[in-house]
């Protein structure tokens, strides 16, 4: 599928790089329309700047003109500074006027939560839609191309020498232009653009992060965001950037609207929304960080360190404690800080004299000011099994500069961990203005230093395996599918479930549904003793609360009273429940209890869940999760992650469980979600029985939810 067309990308161009822009609701009061005026006209010996406003001859210098239609030329950008109710119209006629696109300032839509204002954003996207003209926001603040300093905001904050290789895309204009802009400019982190997205009514993250991505002078992109309008086109992105190399780093907020409304399944209730995000961004090389600092100090690191040829660390400081803490936070990152060599640590003592400490972490004590500093640094990062050389100091400018030249004379990553105060000039502003990644506190650089290494690694790892993609449907499947919508129901009956799930090659218990009591027997016998009966109903949706389960009978006296016990359990719990029948099953016994399932997530799509059986996966949460389809080797990475699936290896004289069947089931569970997207909304297949190696698997219970009609 393309999301993305050539007509669209350049659309974003011109928004990022205007010859002219057109500001409707200019204003000469410093309010949002006076606002943007006085950013653009900062440009205006490169950019043309247009006023536009019926009220006023001239504003801050420049023309103004009574409508867009007044004025000399169709402008690249027209910013849109007016009443909610005025916007459309104001977008009509810039359209007519052939206008290129539109930052709408505006606000007043559907974050105000009533109905009529989300009819009218929605209006605003199919506009854009229709005509091609593209349209940030509304309820945004605009954006600026930091890198040609044009400010295309109404914000009030500017920056000088701003630029850098970071792409910077927020949700949210106010934090962009805010806490982002403020923080960049005391750490001398620089951008390449800084745009605010609003509610998006048209363009939305993922449109600008393409953009970026083949963007030259941007390297990585960060993002503040509470959703995604459309999933796929997020994963393509990501697809994208592992691609090309370009991390993304993000701050998402906000939950997911499936976690508020009651789960029907296991798997909806233990997939809270956060943890499907954590695993999909995992899955998809998408970095997740919690606050303003954290995505700006990563961000900066992974745009200013090469990828590590080695995950070793060294860590030197002129304190023993210092170098100890900064240790100890890169251990509980699960990096690695290696032993040095004794090349390595023959020279440093040499340099010590008995001073110090000569190891990893290493303390030099007052040597870290001194004219020898530089040759402890150069056996540290010269050492093979080390790929990142960590400083923990607070040195004046002769150390910035040496660390300076260190990065400048090394093809491995330097990294500043600033210990004194961050109002100190001297050493601090050489560093930010080399840029030198530099953090503030131990723990965030241990966790930046594991995100560069974990994201290096994933991509590797990825580009060598690639991303899964599930196969073509089957005729089979696609009379599985017709037969399942044909009932007309959202929910399928447990052998309803079954039949579907088996067209995708998903093994079931052996088992007979019968509509009597002598029914049941005859069943019971052809399966053999012992059997299990269940009610099968598509109300019905939590048997065993139901009191309609009964295992482990062993003669026809026992299934005859079962099933009499089960019907009249049935009409007590749900007296308007439509009963199919009753499944006479066999007993499963010789197996390790798994759960696999699949809950559709809105902005994610279908998220599969493996996790261990039993009372454990409800207790501990013991699960893994992935967004739909999954590769093999992703497959076994989620058995891999769930504690109880050890189980799986053979424990304590039990037999070792087929992975294999387990592995090729999670497969194509993940292949039946793809294929059912849109009509699927949750799956559950709990317990599936992986019996002894060789002998596959069984679900013993399942349960299908499609949307409803």
């Amino acid at each position: 599928m393309e999301f993305w067309t050539e007509p669209q990308m350049a659309s974003i161009h011109k928004m990022l790089n205007p010859g002219s822009i057109a500001i409707v609701g200019a204003t000469p009061r410093m309010q949002y329309g006076g606002r943007f005026l006085a950013a653009a006209l900062k440009a205006k010996d490169r950019v043309r700047v247009y006023a536009v406003n019926p009220r006023y001859d001239e504003i801050m210098g420049v023309t103004s003109y009574p409508s867009v239609t007044d004025l000399p030329e169709a402008p690249d950008v027209v910013a849109i500074v007016v009443r909610w109710d005025q916007v459309l119209d104001v977008l009509q006629e810039s359209h007519r006027k052939g206008a290129g696109s539109a930052i709408v300032i505006s606000a007043g839509f559907a974050e105000r939560g009533v109905d009529d204002r989300r009819d009218l954003q929605r209006e605003l996207g199919a506009f854009a839609g229709t005509s091609g003209m593209r349209i940030s926001g509304p309820n945004c603040l605009g954006l600026a191309n930091v890198k040609h300093d044009i400010w295309a905001t109404a914000s009030s904050r500017g920056a000088e020498g701003l630029t850098g290789p970071i792409g910077l895309v927020c949700q949210s204009g106010a934090t962009a232009f805010g806490p982002f802009l403020v923080r960049a400019v005391e750490n001398g982190i620089g951008f390449s653009y800084i745009i605010s997205t609003g509610n998006e009514a048209d363009l939305d993250f993922t449109d600008f992060a393409r953009y970026l991505l083949d963007d030259p002078d941007t390297r990585v992109i960060a993002g503040f965001v509470e959703g995604f309008k459309a999933a796929n086109k997020f994963l393509e992105v990501a697809k994208l950037a592992a691609e090309r190399g370009k991390p993304i780093v993000l701050i998402k907020i906000g939950r997911s609207e499936l976690g508020a409304r009651a789960a029907q399944s296991h798997t909806a209730a233990l997939t809270g929304a956060d943890a499907r995000y954590d695993a999909i961004f995992a899955q998809y090389g998408v970095i997740r960080v919690q606050d303003y600092d954290e995505l700006l100090e990563v961000s900066h690191l992974l745009a200013h360190t090469p990828k590590p040829a080695v995950p070793g660390i060294a860590v030197v400081s002129h304190s023993g404690g210092i170098s100890s803490l900064t240790a100890d936070m890169c251990g509980q990152a699960g990096l690695d800080l290696p032993l040095l060599g004794d090349e390595a640590r023959d020279g440093i003592n040499g340099i010590l004299k008995g001073f110090g400490w000569a190891a990893n972490p290493a303390d030099v004590t007052g040597f870290a000011n001194s004219e020898s500093f530089p040759q402890i640094m150069e056996h540290m990062i010269n050492d093979p099994r080390i790929g990142t050389l960590v400083v923990a100091s607070a040195g004046a400018d002769t150390q910035a500069q040496q660390v300076i030249s260190q990065r400048d004379r090394t093809d491995k990553g330097v990294v500043f961990l600033w210990t004194g105060s961050r109002d100190t000039k001297a050493g601090l502003a050489q560093l930010k203005g080399a840029r030198i990644p530099i953090f503030y506190t131990p723990d965030k650089l241990a966790r930046g230093l594991q995100s560069r290494l974990a994201y290096h690694t994933w991509r590797e790892r990825r580009l060598a395996d690639g991303f899964a993609a599930a196969p073509s449907r089957t005729a089979a499947q696609d009379a599985a599918i017709t037969r399942a919508l044909g009932l007309g129901r959202p929910t399928l009956s447990e052998s309803e479930s079954k039949e579907l799930l088996a067209a995708w090659g998903v093994a079931s218990a052996r088992e007979h549904r019968a509509n009597s009591a002598e029914a049941a027997v005859a069943a019971a016998e052809q399966l053999g003793f012992p059997v299990a009966l269940k009610v099968d109903s598509p109300d019905i949706l939590h048997k065993t609360e139901a009191g309609v389960v009964r295992l482990n009978l062993r003669d026809s006296a026992q299934v005859r009273a079962a099933y009499a016990e089960i019907l009249a359990s049935a009409k007590a719990y749900a007296p308007q429940a439509q009963i199919t029948g009753v499944s006479v099953q066999e007993m499963v016994g010789d197996g390790v209890e798994v759960i696999i399932g699949v809950n559709c997530d809105p902005q994610l799509g279908p998220v599969l869940l493996f996790g261990s059986g039993g009372v454990m996966v409800e207790v501990y949460n013991d699960v893994a999760l992935r967004r739909c389809p999954i590769t093999r080797l992703e497959a076994r990475a989620m058995i891999a992650e769930v504690k109880g699936a050890r189980l799986l290896q053979g424990f304590r004289g039990r037999p070792a469980a087929d992975l294999a069947a387990l592995t090729d089931t999670l497969v194509r569970v993940s292949h039946l979600a793809m294929h059912l997207e849109g009509h699927l909304t949750e799956l559950d297949i709990n317990p599936l029985m992986v019996l002894p190696r060789g002998q596959g698997v069984k679900a013993v219970d399942a349960l299908v939810v499609l949307r409803g009609t």
